[in-house]
């Protein structure tokens, strides 16, 4: 993975640093992320399975489309840029922001804002960040987590877990 810079935060989400993202992660620094969840007419969420060349959860089931946020750069212009990255969709309505989680292990010690949009593609899934996709009904989520949750990014598990609170 390339070596940007990200914004360091501290426990209120506070710029305290900039750092390397190699250096973020080694060191386990707090940070920031964007999830995105596309969902279609009919209410399906589209998932996302991460490239195998990623560096944290490769090959694994994740929100339609999620990433860090740069050094410098806000929450909402890092989920439009997420979109078009990974899935190739510019949005034709704003994204609606839906909850914020904090920081912990389970989101790699990302601050996480998550979005919604109501888009039904199709979608051009850039290779070496996407390795495919699919559309889910809840329930379908719901019963795949169940049997399954190491098949899901941690950062998906928080994001679901808090969704169906």
């Amino acid at each position: 993975m390339p070596d940007e810079y990200f914004d360091v935060v501290d426990e209120n989400d506070v710029v305290i640093d900039r750092q390397l993202r190699s250096e973020v992660h080694r060191l386990g620094l707090r940070h920031r992320a964007v999830h995105i969840l596309v969902f279609n007419e009919r209410g399906e969420l589209f998932l996302q399975q991460r490239s195998l060349s990623k560096d944290t959860c490769p090959g694994l089931w994740d929100s339609s489309s999620s990433g860090h946020v740069d050094s410098g750069e806000s929450y909402a212009a890092a989920a439009v840029r997420e979109l078009g990255e990974e899935l190739g969709l510019i949005p034709s309505t704003p994204l609606e922001p839906l909850f914020d989680l904090p920081a912990s292990v389970a989101t790699g010690m990302e601050f996480c804002r998550v979005y919604r949009v109501t888009d039904s593609g199709p979608f051009v899934l850039q290779a070496s960040e996407v390795r495919g996709g699919g559309w889910f009904f809840q329930w379908q989520i719901d019963a795949w987590l169940a049997r399954q949750p190491e098949d899901f990014a941690s950062g998906f598990r928080a994001v679901w877990a808090q969704l169906n609170r």
